[in-house]
């Protein structure tokens, strides 16, 4: 009898608990496939220190094969999955389509950038859901500040050094109270960057920061904030974004060059696709992690909608400390559906929940016991490098060097603007410019979020993303008329176009010139997010971001 094939599609928090758990059971008895965009599960809660130059990037990156022996990796996202047939259909980095036979499928897609419709936000906006995101972020904050260290305007020189975070949940707060700390240590000691001070501005139309959590800790973080010279706005947001600036709802329009997009998250659009029951974009399932009708079927993490056995008719929400635990619950029901144990629902219990503001300052609250300041920070440490699966010793031996060394502001410009746009469905992967790019997310009226606000069910809301022509397409074609153009005047001699060194303009702002995208790998099919669940880990003390307006860490 041949042995049981599980395939898993997502190596976020939930789908790579599930493999581990999976692959520890089974113990070669089952044939485990690993579908993922990514060799490495992605540790999100410490992404704002990768920004802010704390963390090295491989820090918070854990690989898949070295700590999965016993799973087969496909690198790969997924493009469609017949469930009659019972394969899921995929394209790997260099484009090449292949297909995964199952017995039994756990879908832990993740998440992605939520967007609104609010014009210009697609097009000056970047968002924090990736490792490229991170790296660019950092590489923009240092240059911004080094252009206006060189800026003989003064405007020019305080819109460079204006810093705009949208979203004051886990990912907004931290965001801004790290960035705070990096641009105020750049400019320090600086003789020509004297007297400048970068600036901080953090919104949400919240009435206070982090609004999910309890008081204590969103006062802690706003006095954190604010002392730092951060200025917390809530009841504020953004109206429209430009290259210049943004005006924002209250009237004010504050010039700037960065605006980071940290409003929140969406379940992929890939458990749309399977024309199932949904519940706001995620599938339906029923406390045991299976799909109604489907038994062959799992789902857990943020693409899956699990009812919260704590809270009779509600969901959990879209977690990490949830897609954590979830993943352990599905790998063990997918083990019993085999015959290897007894089915158990999916209940959990939080402990408590922790925010780190940068240096040695948090907010936490372990156990119901309020913390604040030095004591927080070392609850808050503590608490990621116990949960993290792996890369401790490097992190921890990071943290050592930043608290006796300066940091390094440097440009590396490994990540250019245009690899990082807002509107894909894959920031866990830098993107290049090509045909048939996805346009599942662009602002505007009626556009971003269109088929996100239509209620569960509706057919519409099912519909595939249109494949439009990229930026780079665009200025493409408009070359091309052009060049023709003036191959039939008679006054000019023609000219050679197809030259390999041409590169379409960047279309993204704040950058200091057009790049040539070469070696790059081909166009991602936006689908199947790696480490789409958002917030902490697993560990004694969670962190939730269950704010509706929020929805991600």
């Amino acid at each position: 009898m041949s042995r049981p094939r599980i395939v898993i599609v997502g190596a976020g928090f939930a789908g790579y608990r599930t493999a581990k758990e999976l692959s520890r059971k089974a113990r070669g008895k089952a044939d485990i496939t690993l579908l993922n965009p990514t060799d490495y599960f992605l540790y999100l809660p410490l992404l704002p220190q990768v920004a802010a130059g704390i963390l090295e990037p491989r820090r918070v990156t854990v690989s898949l094969s070295d700590t999965l022996p016993r799973v087969r990796l496909v690198l790969g996202e997924a493009d469609g999955i017949d469930l009659d047939g019972r394969t899921v259909h995929y394209t790997d980095p260099e484009g090449a389509r292949g297909t995964l036979a199952y017995d039994r499928l756990v879908l832990a897609a993740g998440s992605v950038n939520k967007l609104l419709p609010i014009p210009g936000v697609a097009e000056h906006a970047h968002g924090f859901r990736g490792l490229p995101e991170a790296l660019y972020l950092r590489d923009h904050v240092t240059r911004q500040v080094e252009l206006a260290a060189a800026a003989d305007d003064p405007e020019t020189c305080a819109a460079r050094c204006t810093f705009v975070v949208v979203g004051a949940g886990y990912t907004g707060t931290e965001v801004a109270a790290h960035g705070q700390l990096f641009t105020d240590a750049q400019v320090r000691g600086h003789p020509l960057r004297e007297g400048m001070r970068p600036r901080w501005i953090l919104l949400d139309i919240a009435e206070r920061v982090l609004p999910e959590l309890d008081e204590h800790i969103s006062r802690t973080a706003d006095r954190t904030l604010r002392e730092r010279g951060v200025e917390v706005r809530m009841g504020t947001s953004v109206k429209e974004a430009t290259s210049e600036g943004v005006l924002l709802t209250d009237g004010e329009f504050v010039a700037t060059r960065s605006l980071v997009w940290c409003v929140g998250v969406r379940p992929d659009p890939l458990a749309e696709s399977l024309g199932l029951p949904m519940e706001r974009g995620r599938l339906l399932v029923d406390p045991n992690l299976q799909v109604p009708g489907r038994p062959e079927v799992f789902a857990c993490g943020d693409a899956a909608a699990v009812p919260d056995l704590q809270n009779p008719g509600q969901y959990t929400p879209m977690t990490a400390q949830h897609a954590w635990r979830q993943g352990r619950t599905a790998a063990l029901n997918v083990a019993a559906s085999l015959g290897a144990g007894v089915r158990r629902p999916y209940e959990h219990r939080d402990l408590g929940f922790v925010v780190d503001l940068g240096g040695v300052k948090a907010a936490a609250n372990p156990l119901g016991v309020p913390l604040s300041g030095l004591a927080a920070g070392a609850v808050t440490r503590g608490y990621h490098l116990a949960a993290m699966p792996g890369n401790r010793v490097r992190v921890a031996a990071d943290w050592l060097l930043d608290a006796v060394l300066p940091r390094q502001a440097v440009q590396l410009g490994l990540v250019r603007s245009w690899a990082v746009p807002l509107d894909t469905a894959s920031p866990e992967l830098a993107q290049a410019p090509g045909p048939g790019r996805r346009a599942d997310a662009r602002s505007g009226p009626g556009a971003a979020t269109e088929r996100d606000t239509r209620p569960a069910g509706d057919p519409a809301a099912g519909q595939e993303p249109e494949i439009v022509p990229s930026a780079g397409e665009a200025v493409i074609a408009e070359a091309k008329a052009r060049e023709t153009a003036e191959r039939k005047s008679p006054e000019r001699e023609p000219v050679e176009w197809d030259s390999p060194e041409w590169e379409p303009p960047e279309p993204a702002r704040n950058q200091p010139g057009p790049e040539p995208a070469k070696n790059q790998p081909g166009p991602q099919p936006a689908k199947n997010q790696p480490g789409g669940e958002s917030g902490q880990g697993p560990g004694s003390v969670a962190r939730t971001d269950a704010d509706p307006a929020e929805g991600d860490s």
